[in-house]
């Protein structure tokens, strides 16, 4: 079996999180919204902690003007040779920027942030604690919408 599949099957067992009530925002129009980037890729700078091994649950901001970052996705079911070409398949924010440019989103966040993809089965630590951490340091940013980057 391969490891694509092995992980497919693994990932159609875990269980979902219920909440008792559904979360609901209203963004201003893209054209008036900041955009962030969060991704799941363990990006981070030479400067910065690399994420552990499996269920390292804290996050990295990165700087907008980021650009040489570290792939800390260690998956053997992740081909890192399209990260090496371009940092955008993971981490679009040329695209992002490009799109400001234009005037089809407001702005670029000031900060992204990066998780690390290898996280325990339950996600509790990172729904319950880090996550909504890393939402308060983006929504100081002013953040509107963030854009998803699983890895």
């Amino acid at each position: 079996m391969s490891s694509d599949q092995t992980m497919r099957d693994l990932m159609a067992n875990l269980p979902v999180p219920e909440f008792e009530s559904t979360p609901w925002a209203s963004p201003p129009p893209l054209a008036q919204a900041t955009v962030a980037i969060v991704t799941s890729a363990g990006l981070h700078r030479a400067d910065q902690d690399r994420f552990e091994g499996r269920g390292d649950t804290s996050y990295r901001m990165l700087d907008r003007s980021d650009r040489e970052l570290i792939l800390g996705h260690w998956s053997s079911n992740f081909d890192r040779a399209a990260y090496v070409s371009d940092h955008n398949v993971v981490y679009p924010i040329d695209r992002l920027e490009e799109l400001a440019a234009d005037g089809t989103i407001g702005a670029v966040a000031p900060r992204h942030v990066a998780f690390a993809g290898n996280q325990p089965d339950t996600v509790s630590e990172v729904r319950l604690d880090t996550g909504p951490a890393a939402a308060a340091e983006l929504r100081a940013d002013g953040v509107d919408v963030a854009i998803l980057t699983p890895v």
